[in-house]
């Protein structure tokens, strides 16, 4: 409550919604296949997420930017938990797990966005998904979504980056 504001918090904070809007569009659930579960909501915003963080770091600020970002991130992710009946004891545990599994996801993109050998779509197959497998039309069609949505990140100016 009393809490100081770091710089860049406010930022940040708009950012990771127009993050969260983008990852709860309509179209990836119902035209790119992402189950419309709480695994399914957690791995499309994984995503977002993650490409956002990738866009951030290219500021002159970018890495307490980014970190700022994902705390807000993980902070709105622990209170949600909480919200749904998560025990405050297995709440840590999760959010760990989150954690590490956004780190995972985002190591894999930023590798298949820059051409490794592991085709994004292959990339998008394993970590997008919740464990359900989608067609190959739905995994074409969130490659197309993804490298746009890049290409949209880096064109855009810092201060356009939380507009939709």
């Amino acid at each position: 409550m009393f809490r100081r504001k770091r710089p860049g918090e406010e930022f940040a904070a708009a950012l990771y919604a127009r993050t969260t809007a983008d990852a709860r569009r309509p179209h990836l659930f119902e035209d790119c296949g992402i189950p419309d579960t709480l695994d399914g909501r957690f791995d499309a915003l994984a995503l977002h997420a993650a490409l956002m963080i990738d866009r951030l770091r290219r500021e002159p600020d970018g890495e307490p930017l980014a970190q700022a970002f994902f705390d807000i991130m993980f902070r709105h992710l622990d209170l949600t938990l909480r919200e749904i009946g998560v025990q405050d004891l297995g709440v840590g545990r999760r959010i760990k797990i989150m954690a590490e599994g956004l780190h995972g996801r985002a190591l894999a993109y930023r590798t298949a966005l820059a051409g490794g050998t592991t085709p994004l779509s292959e990339v998008l197959r394993r970590n997008a998904y919740g464990g359900t497998a989608p067609s190959d039309g739905q995994v074409a069609r969130l490659e197309a979504h993804v490298r746009g949505y890049v290409e949209h990140l880096a064109a855009a100016r810092r201060a356009d980056l939380t507009k939709h």
